[in-house]
């Protein structure tokens, strides 16, 4: 029956244990010089070594004839030990024997001496399952253990784990093996397996444990399942990853603000069948490499890539600027948050490529700073000022879109060749705004007067909107409701091209007033204002007369 790799390969001695040079040097010296500690705890991530480890320990501290603190294997007590058929070592699974009755039991078997080794040893695998009843039960032994007794436990969840256990074991961190490390590890098994696997292949692997050695083999195992030689493409293919190229070339179009190319792309890769989760959480990475690249001098030991990788980040880095890829990691992570608990991944991840390649579709702040940033770097000039300084903990949507206005203008009345790069220029879908009736001259408007309530709305609605609206005022002509934030402001265009923001306008109209409005622009040379905003007095001999008391008004 085949064995997998995890488990044939998995250490037998602390000088096999593979990135944990540390933790395996000191057990050694433990077990040789005799010092060794009653209860031991293990913690790190998964596949790190941790229960490996401690069946090393079992065995080097049982073995009839240690080898400089290793464990020989070739005993009775080591054979026995790896076969599990040996009573003076046992390992217990805390996720399913986590109650106060297990541990009660444990306490008392512990009293009894070893039947064939030196050693009662008991692993308690995650640790952090143990119920509160169980850890008080165990903290009892941990205080006064029989001296043929040994404790090791192994965690992934230190923080669940009680102070009171933490101060009673000696403790021993177990980090992420680098990706390095674990390429030579799967080259020599390759070797010893006779598996043609290629280096740079080994390496995507590593890198795809993050940091688990038996995630890595477990990958191995798969990609290995059709024979033949293992390179590069054969473990994207297999695994069902997205190649770098097709990662530079959604971020390429990104970049450009290219919707249509992003969901082409997205479109080739949904045909062959790429899985869309496994998409969302390799351009996490792929954004977190371009950040880097964009933030620190020399990146090469913070990024796994080959050199012409490298500079492809840097590239990026330039063209989008610090804000854009911050911009692209919030909006990928929240995304990839959605498509965990939602069925439309497909949806979810291409509306989160379009928001990423138009940052008019992000209406929070971030999205407004991708948008001056951009306008900072075509203008050639340095930030334009806000009239009114945004206050220190957060920026006011409507102070950035006044920024954004004035860079706006500036760039346009600069010298030619000054614009964006026609590349750049995204053909937005045109959302006009209701025309009004046509031959028509002179039509007769009155005020709106609900119109702060409207903006009161949309403030919470679409905070980007609002700020286009925050002097501006309505009116209103039978069901035609018409806006006036001045002929140059940055709403019309908004609303031009953003469908959202005309229907998160028209949905706030229609909230206030329970009525649905046309929408369109005033214009005082087109419409008439026949009423005014009633004042006070009006108002009040309005509700008197509606309740029957005559009020005479002398002058």
């Amino acid at each position: 029956m085949y064995q997998a790799l995890y488990r044939k390969w998995r250490p037998k001695t602390f000088d096999d244990l593979v990135g944990q040079d540390a933790i395996s040097t000191t057990l050694k010296h433990q077990v040789a010089g005799g010092k060794l500690s009653h209860a031991y705890l293990f913690c790190g991530t998964r596949g790190t070594g941790k229960t490996s480890s401690a069946k090393i320990l079992a065995k080097a501290v049982n073995c009839i004839s240690p080898q400089e603190g290793n464990p020989c294997c070739e005993c009775d007590i080591c054979r026995g030990i790896e076969e599990e058929s040996l009573l003076d070592v046992t390992e217990i699974d805390a996720a399913s024997n986590s109650g106060v009755d297990n541990i009660r039991e444990l306490r008392e078997e512990a009293h009894f001496t070893p039947v064939a080794g030196k050693y009662r040893v008991y692993i308690i695998d995650e640790t952090h399952m143990l119920s509160v009843g169980a850890f008080n039960a165990l903290l009892k032994i941990l205080e006064e253990p029989p001296e043929h007794v040994i404790f090791i436990l192994a965690t992934t969840e230190l923080h669940k784990v009680p102070a009171t256990i933490l101060s009673r074991c000696q403790r021993f961190d177990f980090s992420r093996i680098d990706s390095a490390t674990i390429a030579a590890r799967l080259s020599y098994i390759a070797k010893e397996e006779n598996i043609h696997l290629m280096e740079d292949a080994a390496l995507l692997v590593a890198k795809l444990a993050d940091g688990s050695m038996r995630d890595a083999l477990s990958l191995l195992d798969l990609v290995i399942a059709q024979g033949g030689e293992i390179t590069k493409e054969v473990v994207t293919q297999r695994i069902g990853l997205v190649g770098r190229e097709h990662l530079f070339a959604l971020a390429q179009a990104v970049a450009y603000g290219n919707g249509g190319e992003v969901l082409e792309v997205a479109q080739s890769l949904w045909e062959r069948s790429v899985d869309y989760l496994r998409l969302c959480e390799q351009l996490i990475g792929f954004y977190r490499d371009v950040m880097v690249a964009g933030a620190v001098q020399e990146p090469g030991e913070l990024i796994s890539c080959l050199p012409d990788e490298l500079e492809g980040f840097r590239t990026l880095a330039r063209q989008m600027g610090m804000e854009g890829v911050m911009g692209c990691l919030t909006v990928l992570q929240d995304t990839l948050a959605r498509m965990g608990r939602g069925a439309q991944r497909r949806t979810e991840l291409e509306a989160a490529l379009v928001r990423m390649a138009d940052p008019h579709l992000r209406t929070g702040t971030a999205g407004l700073l991708v948008r001056i940033e951009k306008l900072e770097r075509q203008g050639g000039s340095q930030p334009v000022q806000s009239a009114v300084p945004a206050p220190a903990a957060a920026v006011i949507p409507a102070e950035l879109l006044k920024r954004i206005n004035a860079l706006e203008q500036q760039v346009s009345q600069g010298p030619a060749g000054v614009s964006a790069p026609a590349a750049q220029k995204v053909a937005q879908p045109q959302a006009p705004m209701d025309p009004p009736p046509e031959k028509i001259e002179k039509i007769p408007t009155e005020p709106f007067l609900e119109w702060s309530q409207v903006l009161d709305v949309l403030n919470q609605k679409n905070r980007a909107l609002f700020g286009t609206l925050v002097d501006s005022s309505a009116y209103v002509g039978g069901d035609l409701l018409l806006v006036d934030a001045g002929a140059d402001s940055m709403f019309a265009k908004m609303v031009r091209g953003d469908s959202y923001a005309k229907e998160s306008l028209r949905a706030a109209v229609e909230q206030v007033t329970g009525k649905k409005y046309r929408l369109g622009p005033y214009n005082p040379q087109r419409y008439e204002v026949k009423a005014k905003i009633p004042d006070k007095l009006d108002e009040l001999l309005k509700k008197a007369s509606e309740l029957g008391v005559d009020v005479q008004v002398k002058e």
